[in-house]
């Protein structure tokens, strides 16, 4: 099995490469800039977003495209791409969201008015032809961009000498990211290195069910008569305390509004990674070989296509976070212990009962109370999805729910424990969280 880790290096000769790496900054940030002018055009003419191979077939011609490595300008325009994707999801239920912005940086003299305009250094993205690695000086050779040779018999490359932790070993490099750190005022590296690992046998033989939804992130139903939930309160705090803050800078693309998406950002993955880590942890204590995780295709879009309305803030919620992510980070950690993630179907897995299998929308009768009559039985909304998913009640050869027998309506289908988010500590059970002020 082939895992991806990234360590960060500092730069040994920074004054030496710093001007040439302010060069592919600046570059990359008007290369996104041009890219990001003609996804807008391309948008009002024809209602139609660009895609990454439109872009490079597009631009592959223009002066900026030639500020960088080839594949390093294919890197910008597929992140721009990207943004463009997630923006065009989200307008379809909140018409407030704005496409990506330009990067650049406005300075303002006393009247107010604008007098100078500075692009901001983004980050520069080397792939493996664009690498050459002396593994045995800590160097590595990133090719420039052929307007940055200062003449026709210039070095091609820069060459940059990289120190990690003592510990880390950089071999099977697959990429370079040079990131600029506003607060450091200094570059470093972002070094991707492929490691081959023996896939471990898997913990068990039972099978686990994640439920993602919008009041609690994430119910786990176990096989073996527990259930976990996880709230997404620390994510529905930082999307409503950020984007206030956002709001009051004078700048939209200031480096005040810059630090503040990126803190944002830099949370709200710390969060999906501990959420991630906590629930493999579980699942290797309980002897789980496989997860199944609901396939989120319709959180956005009713039974009709149109977009779903879950409320002001339900909406301001649901947008903030990346299910697809958060399902591709657990996927990857629980790998690591030899646990299989599925992605299954969630339909009707909100409104089945998980005891007895009868389906009716009116059992659910609060966010977090389901009610059968059928059965009598009375629990926890998010578990009963989550059990249904563990179940996987839309396979004809899956374990029927109206088979398991016994009265599960109390215990852990009625009481789950609850684990809190914690900045410095991750997950807890809620009893041991004190402070859960953002």
């Amino acid at each position: 099995m082939h895992i991806h880790r990234t360590y960060r290096a500092k730069i040994r000769n920074h004054s030496q490469v710093e001007r040439m790496l302010d060069l592919h900054g600046w570059s990359a940030s008007k290369l996104w800039n041009v890219a990001n002018y003609h996804s807008r055009q391309v948008w009002e003419d024809t209602g139609e977003i660009p895609d990454d191979s439109d872009l490079k077939r597009e631009l592959k011609g223009h002066d900026n495209y030639k500020g960088l490595h080839s594949q390093s300008s294919q890197r910008v325009l597929e992140e721009l791409a990207e943004a463009f994707n997630s923006w065009y999801g989200k307008r379809k239920s909140d018409s407030r969201a704005n496409p990506p912005g330009y990067r650049k940086k406005n300075y303002y003299d006393d009247q107010g008015r604008r007098v100078h305009e500075e692009h901001p250094r983004s980050t520069v993205t080397w792939k493996q032809k664009g690498i050459r690695h002396d593994t045995k000086h800590n160097r590595v050779r990133l090719s420039k961009g052929a307007n940055h040779k200062d003449h026709p018999r210039d070095w091609d490359y820069i060459l940059v000498e990289y120190e990690t932790r003592p510990e880390v070993t950089v071999e099977n490099l697959q990429q370079v990211r040079a990131v600029y750190s506003k607060s450091k005022g200094q570059w470093e590296l972002h070094l991707v290195c492929k490691h081959e690992v023996e896939t471990p046998d898997a913990p068990g033989n039972e099978t686990v069910g994640v439920d993602l939804g919008i009041c609690n992130f994430a119910a786990v139903a176990y096989s073996t008569d527990d259930a976990d939930l996880y709230p997404g309160n620390r994510l529905k705090q930082d999307g409503y305390y950020f984007p206030k803050e956002i709001a009051k800078c004078d700048d939209s693309s200031g480096s005040e509004v810059t630090r503040l998406h990126h803190k944002w950002s830099e949370r709200r993955t710390h969060f999906f990674h501990s959420l991630a880590k906590h629930i493999v942890e579980q699942c290797v204590e309980r002897n789980v070989g496989r997860i199944n995780v609901g396939k989120l295709a319709g959180v956005r879009e009713d039974e009709n296509g149109d977009s779903k309305n879950w409320g002001r803030h339900g909406n301001l919620d649901l947008h903030g976070w990346a299910f697809d992510r958060f399902t591709k980070i657990l996927t990857y950690k629980a790998k690591v212990k030899g646990i299989e993630v599925v992605e299954v179907s969630e339909r009707d897995t909100s409104k089945t009962c998980c005891v007895c299998g009868r389906e009716d929308d009116s059992q659910r009768v609060e966010r977090g109370l389901y009610v059968c009559e059928e059965c009598d039985a009375a629990f926890n909304a998010d578990v009963n999805g989550a059990e249904n998913i563990r179940l996987n009640l839309n396979q004809s050869n899956s374990e029927s729910a109206s088979n398991l027998g016994g009265d599960r309506s109390t215990g852990w289908l009625a009481q789950p424990g609850v684990y809190l988010y914690d900045l410095s500590h991750g997950f807890s059970p809620r009893e041991q969280v004190v402070d859960c002020k953002p």
